[in-house]
């Protein structure tokens, strides 16, 4: 095990060392269960009933975990034991546990109320209910099979004790031969990330100064090539936060992940700028003083990524001068519709500029006040808010609607797990239960996909089990070994994208459960129970889903892109500059949580959609993945440059005065523009909602003649000419909004104030015409994308979006 260096240069070698040493920490915490319950002391195996959930508990907990993940899952764990065995106790106090031996329906009666009591509370963390939930198998199960020669008091200590020994084991795993720190973990991604995005800027630089449309285009494809990496990276950081906590060290990088969101965000900006430019090079004054201002500020990102151990967590070196890149420019040239991707390009550029500038606190650089108290209270103001929100969760004991079905649906699934498992074999009636007692997921998820990969992730660690009990059966003591080439693999196949965790878990369990433990008989007859067993769970699983949700991936997928169209058109409404009062009072901070759920809910698409695709189809027609990325890809481009339309905005309100310009000129200058632009995009939007809310045009058909609606359809074809204008309509809103824009610009020149202020307002008043350009130009192309998709899901029918919408109305009105 190797400890991964901040100066691997290759992504794939950097991919094998975090995998492998995640894969040798999985192996040394089994082996610690193994060496315990296979050579233990005597007084020790007995203690240890259940070595089969000790495994079950350790791969739950240590799988590509770091150090503060592990300590977290270790204490969920002893939550988890403390409150099964609590419930147990009491169950068992009221029934008596006479009534268990030998009563399956009693046994799954009392596993699914359990699963209910367990299920319910909204402030237990999924990890500490899965755990919960295999222990109250084990604990029925168990009572059945042999309660009467147990005594039940010992009977629970043993699932206690088998439980906290897989908890134990992932901490001492994780300890040796040095930890795992998150903090260590971020840090290194940090630097890798840092290195990416410098790789990024100095090819989107070289592309803006490139001299001619195909050395630009190769150069930005470059930089497109590492974006995988570069949100990878990303991901990564942001899974390894929580575990900071833990470890208690450096609480103040919380923010970190946040800020290089933000970095990510500006450098795709820049993607786009370069993108939209009509033709290399690009006609700019004072080309060579930009040049080396864009090479100053690359210079500074790549400083990031040679920051030593001894610098403190997030700051960045001190840059030898500061880069501004508002005094270098014309006015009269950026207000232009030609250089306006120019504009935005330097834009981004500024906006990186202030974020890496804010990052270090030793340089000294004047700050907008505004953001200063801002960066000074964010840390504090989020702390206070994650404490008021914990506490909201413990303190509400009312359950909510989303809670009461998850609890409905794991009481359900586990109690005819445990029931048809022990009917069918009671000495293996556990795997039956124990198969999904580690596969709930709160909310909606693709289930058949889910129980797919846990089923051949079940029959392919069998198969490799029993393989190496045939092999090693004159050499016992050695049948451990094969596990360490097997854990290395399923920690491969827990990321890839045809299995993921579930399958690769399953597969890694198989295979533990066979050659980790003694006394279960001829391997083929267990692993053909264990399967079989394993079958049943499923079952029960696919069938409670089924009822409860009948949805597939596919369904999801959809639903959340008619959502997110929903979502988008909100952030449009809530951009537009109304009133005085709308934009000094509270809007933007409102604006700014709706595009982080905005976000989250096009984040949420791309998970369906891989999800979808790798779902069976059964009598479904395939599913357009392709279709669905291209709508994906162009929700999330929205989405950023409506978070730079919303800064812009804010900007714009916050100096308007102090740039010499009263707030109402602004306002009577720009606020129609924008509310033309938001009628035009908004009524798109809402249109493509509908659209895509829709099961299939057939099942529109059929809803409608019971209705008896449909000639009140024909009424609104006559606005049908005047809801989808010609793309002339985005130039003349372009052309409109910059000719108000250089109204405003040579007011702001003409009067009194801060130069570089007003440089500043009339760059971010470019920004926000190149975003309204854009955005205008992608509903485009997404209403042409759904148009498609709808050809597709309907190959016979005529499509016409305006047509389908007014159907969508009538049939709700």
């Amino acid at each position: 095990m190797q400890r991964v260096t901040t100066n691997t240069k290759n992504p794939t070698l950097l991919l094998w060392r975090v995998r492998l040493g995640s894969a040798l920490r999985t192996f040394l915490a089994c082996s610690i269960v193994g060496c315990t319950t296979l050579y233990g002391p005597a007084t020790l195996r007995r203690l240890l009933r259940y070595p089969a959930f000790s495994y079950l508990t350790t791969v739950l907990i240590v799988s590509d975990a770091t150090l503060g993940e592990t300590l977290r899952g270790f204490w969920r764990a002893l939550y988890a034991i403390a409150e099964v065995m609590i419930l147990s106790a009491l169950s068992l106090w009221l029934v008596g546990p006479a009534r268990f031996a030998n009563s399956n329906s009693l046994s799954a009666a009392a596993a699914a109320v359990s699963a209910f009591v367990v299920a319910l509370p909204e402030s237990t963390s999924l990890m500490s209910k899965r755990i919960a939930f295999g222990q109250i198998v084990i604990v029925y199960v168990g009572l059945v099979n042999h309660g009467a020669q147990t005594g039940v008091i010992e009977h629970l200590i043993h699932v206690a004790a088998s439980t906290a020994l897989g908890a134990l084991a992932s901490v001492l795993a994780m300890l040796f031969p040095y930890p795992r720190l998150a903090y260590s973990e971020v840090r290194t991604t940090c630097q890798l990330y840092a290195e990416n995005a410098s790789k990024r800027l100095k090819y989107l630089t070289d592309a803006f100064f490139a001299p001619d449309n195909s050395a630009a285009l190769d150069l930005v494809s470059q930089a497109k090539s590492l974006s995988e990496a570069g949100a990878k990276f990303l991901k990564s950081i942001q899974k390894n936060m929580d575990g900071i906590l833990w470890e208690r060290l450096r609480a103040n990088c919380m923010d970190l992940g946040e800020k290089l969101q933000k970095m990510e965000i500006l450098i795709r900006g820049m993607e786009m700028a370069l993108t939209s430019c009509q033709s290399f090079p690009v006609s700019i004054v004072g080309e060579e003083e930009l040049r080396n201002l864009l090479q100053s500020l690359t210079e500074q990102v790549g400083k990031l990524e040679q920051a030593k151990c001894s610098v403190p967590f997030g700051a960045t070196t001190a840059t030898e001068r500061t880069v501004n890149f508002s005094e270098n420019f014309n006015r009269n040239i950026l207000i232009t519709p030609e250089v306006l991707p120019a504009s935005f390009f330097f834009y981004c550029m500024e906006l990186l500029n202030d974020l890496l500038v804010a990052q270090n606190p030793n340089c000294a650089v004047e700050m907008d006040s505004e953001k200063t108290n801002t960066e000074e209270s964010s840390h504090s103001e989020k702390q206070a808010k994650r404490i008021f929100q914990k506490t909201r969760i413990l303190l509400n004991l009312r359950p909510t609607c989303q809670n009461l079905v998850f609890a409905f649906k794991c009481s359900v699934s586990l109690g005819l797990a445990v029931l048809f498992g022990l009917i069918y074999t009671k000495e293996n009636g556990y795997w039956a239960g124990l198969t999904i007692a580690i596969a709930f997921v709160t909310g909606r998820h693709a289930t058949f996909a889910l129980a797919n990969a846990r089923a051949q992730g079940t029959a392919m660690g069998s198969v490799f089990g029993i393989l190496c009990c045939f092999i090693f059966q004159k050499y016992v003591a050695f049948r451990f070994l094969p596990l360490l080439p097997w854990i290395i693999f399923t920690s491969f196949l827990m990321h890839s994208r045809m299995y993921g965790q579930a399958g690769g878990f399953s597969a890694a369990i198989g295979a533990l459960l066979i050659l980790g433990r003694e006394n279960y008989g001829p391997p083929s007859e267990f692993a053909i129970a264990r399967i079989t067993e394993a079958s049943i769970g499923l079952v029960c699983f696919i069938m409670v889903e089924i009822l409860v949700h009948h949805i597939r991936a596919a369904t999801l997928a959809k639903t959340r892109l008619s959502r997110s169209f929903g979502a988008l058109q909100g952030c449009f409404e809530d951009m537009v500059l109304r009133d005085k009062q709308n934009m000094r009072s509270s809007i933007f901070p409102a604006l700014r949580e709706k595009h982080k759920k905005l976000r989250a809910q096009v984040n949420e698409l791309e998970k369906l959609i891989t999800e979808a695709e790798l779902e069976p189809n059964f009598w479904f027609l395939s599913f357009p993945g392709d279709s669905y990325k291209k709508l994906q890809g162009s929700l999330l481009k929205m989405v950023d440059l409506l978070l730079f339309a919303s800064y812009t905005t804010q900007f714009l309100s916050q100096v308007s005065s102090r740039a010499g310009i009263a707030l109402e000129e602004l306002q009577e200058h720009i606020s129609n523009d924008l509310e033309l632009f938001n009628k035009e995009v908004g009524s798109k939007l809402k249109c493509l909602e509908e659209v895509t809310s829709i099961k299939s045009l057939e099942v529109l058909e059929k809803e409608l003649q019971k209705k008896n609606t449909s000639r009140d359809i024909e009424l609104g074809k006559s606005t049908n000419a005047n809801v989808f204008r010609v793309e002339e309509e985005i130039e003349n809103i372009v052309s409109s909004f910059l000719q108000h824009s250089r109204k405003v610009a040579d007011k702001i020149y003409t009067s009194e104030g801060q130069d570089q202020l007003k440089n500043k307002m009339v760059l971010r008043l470019c920004g926000l015409g190149f975003s309204i350009n854009t955005l205008m130009k992608e509903t485009m192309k997404t209403e042409k994308e759904v148009k498609e998709l709808v050809k597709r899901e309907n190959p016979s029918s005529h499509i016409n979006l305006y047509e389908i919408s007014c159907k969508v109305k009538a049939l709700h009105t």
